[in-house]
């Protein structure tokens, strides 16, 4: 068996046991509650809807990152780039992102003169909501996701970064992180449920784009960091740049 054939046992393998669990869940739930509906309560009832509900978002969840990494492997991904504001992408994620963790406090601090970015709005949004979800999940609670903007490589980069506060990473893990199926194994993790999918989806798609992702851990505050090509009218000139 050559390498690649072991990696997509490895693959199809790592996918049938993370779509197995939340499916077990949905199942072994729901034929409880068809089983048993009379003799349940309301809060066991709720308690067993709200399950289903966390289990059905894991689900859509997974198959949403497989459909972006079948896509990053597919040589006719197309990427439509266009000149972007990076504050309104970063303040409808905020918004989506907090009615999930409504215990998380976001603070947003995009300077007035960052200029636009270069990049295909869809994918940018795709990591802007990888990295700000990430932070909301493995922050603790009532705690504060900082978001800021600045500049990098004498000003042909605009730099982003997505800082939160839990228990840290180690310098160890770094590159592990953005590995297909990847997650340190710490007491948060264990208990946050994820496919290990979402740092690879976001390095490839900032890669891909011409942009840099990097992370820097110092006791329990951690700092995601993408760099983006400024658009600039020079840049708006070679490349057709347009709103």
């Amino acid at each position: 068996m050559n390498d690649y054939e072991q990696n997509y046992e490895d693959f199809i393998s790592t996918v049938s046991h993370e779509l197995r669990t939340p499916l077990t869940s949905i199942r072994g739930f729901s034929q409880t509650m068809l089983a048993s509906w009379d003799k349940l309560d309301d809060d066991s009832k709720k308690k067993f809807l709200k399950i289903i509900e966390e289990q059905s978002n894991r689900l859509i969840k997974l198959v949403e990152n497989m459909l972006s990494i079948t896509k990053l492997h597919s040589v006719n991904e197309n990427f439509i780039y266009k000149e972007t504001d990076i504050k309104p992408v970063i303040n409808t994620v905020v918004s989506i992102v907090k009615s999930q963790y409504k215990d998380k406090i976001f603070d947003i601090d995009i300077k007035r003169d960052t200029p636009t970015i270069l990049v295909d709005r869809d994918r940018f949004q795709q990591i802007m909501t990888n990295l700000i979800e990430n932070a909301a999940k493995y922050s603790d609670e009532n705690s504060t996701v900082y978001i800021t903007s600045g500049f990098c490589n004498n000003c042909e980069f605009v730099s982003i970064k997505v800082t939160d506060t839990g228990l840290g990473i180690c310098e160890s893990d770094y590159e592990k992180i953005f590995e297909k199926f990847s997650r340190i194994d710490n007491p948060l993790t264990r208990k946050v449920q994820g496919s290990g999918l979402g740092l690879y989806i976001t390095k490839s798609l900032t890669e891909k784009m011409g942009g840099k992702i990097s992370v820097k851990s110092e006791g329990n505050k951690t700092t995601f960091e993408v760099q983006f090509p400024v658009c600039n009218i020079e840049v708006q000139a070679r490349s057709k740049c347009r709103r």
